[in-house]
C-alpha cells in the first residue's frame, strides 16, 4: 500500500490525520496571485480595521456588553501553561524539551455572540445597515455610523429582513446584530444546531426556521427564500467578502498582542496557528490576514472533525469540481456543531489553496477531552469545536507528514521557540447544564 493509499484509508476510516498542502506557495507569491486572480489584498484588511473603528461607538450604544470596551470587539491572547503541561505534549524524540509555547486566542469569550462569528456576522450586518441607510437617504455618507441607532432609522429598518443559514454561531451573531439595529431577522438552522442556540435567538425576537437537513441544505433553502424579495438581505457564509474581511481584521490585533507580550515571530521563532474550520470563512479570513503580516514565518492549519473534514477533502482533491465529505463515505456528524459542514466554501478554498499549510483532524472524544482539560486546568469554558486545536501540535510533530513539513521548512531545530496559537472559537454562552454534559463526557475519556 502506498503512502497516499494508507492516508486515504485512515481518512475514510474516520481516523485522525495530518494532511500537508502540496500546493502551498511562498507567501509573497501566494498573496500576489490572490490579488491578481481574486482582487483581494491587504488594503481590504486595513479597510475592515478602519470600518471596525468607525463602528465602535455604534456598537457601544446598541450592545451594553460593549460599553466597557468602547464598542471594540476583541479577545485576549492567553498563555495556558497549566493546560499545556496537562496535555503533556513534547517534541518527538525530545522527552525533556517542550515544543514551544501554547497561547489561546480567547474568541470563546467575545461579547454579544460568544464566538469568533461576532467578528464576521456583526460586521456584515452593520456594514449592510450603513449602506442601506445611505442608499435610502436616511443618513449621508459623511454621517457618523452611530446615527444608525436613531429610533427613526430603526423603525425604517423594521420593514427589512436580514437572513442567514447557520449551524448555530453565525446565526446568533447575525440575528442578534440585526435585531439590535431594528431589522427583522430570519435564521435557517441545520439539523445539528444546538437547541439552546435556537432558544436564544427566539428569545431575542429572531425567527428560526429549522431544517431536517445538514448545513449546506439549510443555507441553500435560506438563499432560495431570500432571492425573490428585494427587502431581504442574505448573509451568505459561502462567499461573503464582508464576512471574510471582518474576520481578517483580527490578524492586525493579534500582531499587536504578540508584540505587547514580547513575542518575536521569525524563522527562529515560528508561529503555528490552529483554526477550527466549518464552512471556512472565519479561519480563512484570519489566516489571510496572518499570512500578510507574518509571511512564511506563519504556518496556518485548519482543524476539522474526522467525520467532517470538508476543507481537507476539497483542497486535497483540487478545485476543479465541488467535493463533499460524503464522497469519502464520512457522515458529517460531530459534537462540534459549528464544524458539521459537508462542503467547504469554494471562495475560501480558492484563497487558501496556495496559503494554507495543511489540515489536522480530530475525533469527537478528543474534542470533549480537551474541553475537560481546558476547564479543569485553566478555568476555560469552551465548546468542543473551540478546543479542537489543542491536540494539533502533538499531531503535527508526531506524524510522518508533520515531520516532513518541519524538515522542508527548516523548523525541526526551532521547536522550543515556537508560538502555538489555538483559536478558541466559542463557548462562553453555552448554558451551564449543557456545559456540564460536555465536561462529564470529556472527563470519561480522561480515565
Amino acid at each position: 500500500m502506498t503512502d497516499n493509499q494508507a492516508f486515504l484509508a485512515r481518512l475514510k476510516a474516520s481516523q485522525p490525520v495530518v494532511w500537508i498542502n502540496s500546493r502551498q506557495k511562498p507567501s509573497d507569491q501566494a498573496l500576489r496571485d490572490c490579488h491578481a486572480d481574486l482582487g483581494l489584498g491587504f488594503e481590504d484588511v486595513i479597510k475592515a480595521c478602519d470600518n471596525w473603528q468607525a463602528l465602535a461607538p455604534l456598537l457601544a450604544k446598541i450592545f451594553p456588553q460593549l460599553e466597557a470596551t468602547g464598542g471594540r470587539i476583541d479577545s485576549p491572547l492567553l498563555p495556558v501553561p497549566q493546560l499545556q503541561k496537562a496535555l503533556g505534549q513534547k517534541a518527538k524524540g525530545q522527552e525533556n524539551e517542550q515544543i514551544g509555547h501554547y497561547l489561546l486566542k480567547a474568541d470563546h469569550a467575545l461579547p454579544v455572540a460568544g464566538s469568533v462569528k461576532a467578528r464576521g456576522g456583526i460586521y456584515e450586518v452593520c456594514m449592510h445597515a450603513w449602506s442601506l441607510a445611505t442608499e435610502l437617504g436616511l443618513m449621508s455618507a459623511k454621517d457618523d455610523p452611530i446615527t444608525l441607532a436613531d429610533e427613526a432609522i430603526r423603525q425604517h429598518f423594521s420593514n427589512y429582513v436580514i437572513a442567514v443559514g447557520s449551524t448555530g454561531n453565525l446565526g446568533l451573531s447575525v440575528g442578534l446584530a440585526a435585531r439590535a439595529l431594528g431589522f427583522k431577522a430570519v435564521v435557517h438552522m441545520s439539523s445539528d444546531a444546538k437547541a439552546w442556540k435556537v432558544k436564544r435567538l427566539e428569545d431575542n425576537g429572531v425567527e428560526v426556521i429549522q431544517h431536517d437537513a445538514d448545513y449546506g441544505k439549510a443555507v441553500g433553502a435560506a438563499r432560495i427564500a431570500a432571492a425573490p424579495d428585494p427587502n431581504i438581505y442574505f448573509v451568505d457564509d459561502e462567499c461573503s467578502q464582508l464576512l471574510f474581511f471582518g474576520y481578517s481584521a483580527a490578524a492586525v490585533s493579534l500582531k499587536k498582542q504578540l508584540a505587547d507580550q514580547g513575542r518575536v515571530v521569525s524563522q527562529d521563532h515560528p508561529l503555528f496557528l490552529y483554526l477550527p474550520c466549518g464552512i471556512g470563512g472565519a479561519p480563512g479570513g484570519v489566516a489571510f490576514g496572518v499570512k500578510y503580516l507574518f509571511g512564511d514565518h506563519a504556518h496556518c492549519f485548519f482543524v476539522e472533525p474526522v467525520e467532517a473534514p470538508c476543507a481537507l477533502v476539497q483542497l486535497m482533491s483540487g478545485l476543479e469540481k465541488p467535493v463533499t465529505v460524503y464522497d469519502f463515505g464520512l457522515t458529517n456528524k460531530t459534537e462540534a456543531d459549528g464544524m458539521a459542514v459537508a462542503e467547504v466554501s469554494h471562495f475560501v478554498a480558492k484563497v487558501m489553496e496556495p496559503m494554507l499549510s495543511g489540515v489536522i483532524t480530530a475525533k469527537d472524544e478528543d474534542l470533549l477531552r480537551f474541553v475537560a482539560l481546558a476547564h479543569d486546568h485553566e478555568g476555560l469554558k469552551l465548546e468542543p469545536s473551540a478546543a479542537a486545536g489543542l491536540g494539533c501540535p502533538q499531531a503535527l510533530f508526531e506524524s510522518q507528514e508533520g515531520q516532513a513539513y518541519l524538515a522542508k521548512h527548516g523548523l525541526s531545530d526551532n521547536l522550543g521557540n515556537a508560538h502555538h496559537i489555538i483559536w478558541a472559537t466559542g463557548g462562553s454562552l453555552v448554558p451551564q447544564e449543557q456545559f456540564e454534559r460536555f465536561l462529564e463526557k470529556g472527563r470519561a475519556f480522561l480515565d
